[in-house]
């Protein structure tokens, strides 16, 4: 009778499950315990990946024997993401993991790295020592190529800042955090039909298409990017997304700012590179002097107004990169020697704000502070980038020689602080044409409707206008954005400060909110970890052992006591 009950029970059980999973699979259902949604999407993704309209291919290379630690659980993480992202495109996302050295063929080896490099994928050198002391080295391409649609994307996932080792952890956490930012970046890339325009705006002596070339072409991919003049029309910039104002060198006229006011108004968004100071390096470098003044745009009125000044100073910083200054060697031809030079501060944010975050060093020149001003409460002031601790301040004007390599001030002279050099300023902002007579400026049109409270809009102000020049070389070839002519170094801080800071205008709280996400890693102490190794093995490996034959023991004694064995 027992014999028939216990099997009538398995039968019910077994039917029970069946009938649960069956519906289960009706319903797509996924429960995600972490406790920062670590493996949810957000619906940004989400509806980017159910939309593909065609079939989307991921390389990773990232593979192979021999992956430094850091790498493998780089890897997996990398994986898992990507199971999540086909889990939303089905059928129409589909990877593979290349191990670019798999090839015993050295010359088909160097082919593939050198077709990944010119696709745009930087490959970094690990060095990872054991626990026995021994070395080993590996060239490692931790990036992606995505095909859709015949075009590529090339979406390098180390996010390194210059500081740490690529096999850091700290350098593994930043890139995991960045991962579904960068798989979905790439993807948006390719996938967009339409793209937002911006645009460059001319007339004030900004910068030219040739020192805009390197970083048009980074904006290209993302809008469609036009440069031009605004002449006192109204209304001819609604229709952009963003307008970038790079390096005037000329003053404004009231009704190209009263046209800019107005773009702002209506919800308008402005990135603003603009210095305090004109320092004519081209005359330092003639005459091995110049005289730093105050440069008058006639724009002080207006960011004053939405909350903030460029001032009138040059700002020194200890951590800086060096000027190259041509002298006789001792064989009496002429070289290149380098040396410390203030005056060209290097930037490393540790900014938690999605423009800013995990940047790497950033080169400016030249360069003016920012204070906030005013006490709008409908405009947030946020931060972005700051100098180091040890800084101070030129008054303007202030005569800049070369003589000063061999007098930069000590380090109990750099005492000014962190100081503000660039700005993001969001919110409704209040015209600074309000209550002027604006009609003087436009005699042959009457002007209505003058807007003087902003619907939502951005703006970010940068004290340096040259953050965002490309260096030309004689022959009209332009290098990267952030390239330091002088050590042959490109800072790609610069590249992704630019990109960043347009994309934050642009983006209606979709993209960009997903660099926004903290994934708490739970790293361990390596330095614990090895100190209590033996302590470690027992507890993971001798304990769950010992626990088992103390419960195998424990159930033995039970049945021998209930059934008098």
């Amino acid at each position: 009778m027992n014999r028939k009950k216990n099997i009538l029970k398995l039968i019910v059980t077994i039917v029970i499950l069946f009938s649960v999973s069956y519906l289960l699979s009706l319903k797509f259902i996924r429960i995600d315990l972490t406790s920062e949604g670590r493996y949810t999407l957000t619906d940004y993704t989400k509806n980017l990946l159910k939309h593909l309209n065609d079939k989307i291919y991921i390389k990773v290379y990232l593979d192979g024997e021999g992956l430094p630690a850091g790498f493998k659980n780089f890897k997996q993480e990398i994986k898992e993401e990507l199971d999540e992202f086909k889990v939303f495109a089905g059928d129409k996302l589909d990877y593979e993991f290349i191990d670019p050295a798999e090839s015993s063929d050295q010359e088909v080896r160097f082919a593939l790295y050198d077709d990944l490099v010119k696709k745009a994928l930087i490959p970094v050198e690990t060095n990872e020592v054991s626990a026995d002391g021994k070395s080993s080295q590996k060239m490692l391409f931790p990036g992606i190529i995505i095909t859709y649609k015949g075009k590529e994307s090339a979406v390098n996932l180390l996010k390194t800042n210059g500081q740490t080792a690529a096999e850091d952890e700290k350098t593994i956490n930043n890139s995991v955090q960045s991962l579904e930012y960068e798989l979905t970046n790439g993807i948006q890339k390719l996938s967009k039909t339409k793209k937002p325009e911006i645009a460059f705006i001319e007339g004030h002596g900004e910068l030219n298409e040739y020192q805009l070339m390197d970083i048009s072409s980074v904006l290209y991919e993302y809008y469609d990017v036009k440069t031009g003049s605004i002449n006192g029309n109204l209304g001819i910039l609604d229709r952009f997304k963003a307008i970038i104002i790079a390096n005037p060198e000329q003053s404004f006229s009231e009704q190209d700012k009263f046209v800019i006011d107005q773009y702002i108004m209506n919800g308008g968004n402005v990135l603003w590179l603009i210095d305090g100071c004109r320092t004519d390096i081209d005359s330092l470098f003639i005459n091995g002097t110049t005289i730093s003044l105050a440069k008058d745009l006639n724009l002080n009125d207006m960011l004053f107004e939405y909350g903030l000044r460029v001032n009138h100073d040059l700002l020194q910083d200890k951590f800086s990169s060096p000027i190259g200054l041509t002298i006789k060697g001792t064989d009496g031809k002429p070289k290149i020697n380098l040396y410390p030079w203030y005056y060209f501060p290097v930037i490393l944010t540790d900014n938690k704000h999605v423009i800013s975050k995990y940047l790497n060093y950033i080169k400016t020149e030249f360069v003016s502070t920012i204070d906030t001003v005013g006490k709008n409460s409908n405009v947030k002031k946020t931060v972005l980038l700051q100098s180091s601790e040890l800084s101070r301040l030129d008054p303007i004007p202030a005569r800049i020689s070369f003589d000063l390599i061999n007098q930069m001030p000590s380090d109990n002279e750099m005492t000014t602080g962190k100081k503000n050099i660039a700005v993001l300023l969001e919110g409704k902002f209040s015209s600074v044409f309000k209550n002027r007579p604006v009609q003087k400026y436009f005699p042959d049109n009457t002007v209505q409707d003058i807007l003087t409270e902003s619907k939502n809009a951005k703006m970010i102000v940068v004290s340096d206008g040259d953050i965002i020049r490309n260096e030309v070389s004689r022959e009209g070839r332009p290098y990267p954005i952030g390239f330091d002519k002088y050590t042959q170094q490109t800072f790609a801080g610069n590249r992704e400060f630019i990109l960043n800071a347009v994309n934050y205008l642009c983006d209606d709280e979709g993209l960009m909110s997903i660099r926004s996400r903290e994934i708490q890693m739970r790293l361990l102490n390596r330095e614990k970890v090895q100190k209590n190794r033996l302590l470690i093995q027992l507890i993971n490996i001798v304990l769950p052992v010992f626990l088992i034959v103390i419960f195998g023991i424990f159930v033995s004694i039970i049945r021998k006591n209930k059934y008098k064995v």
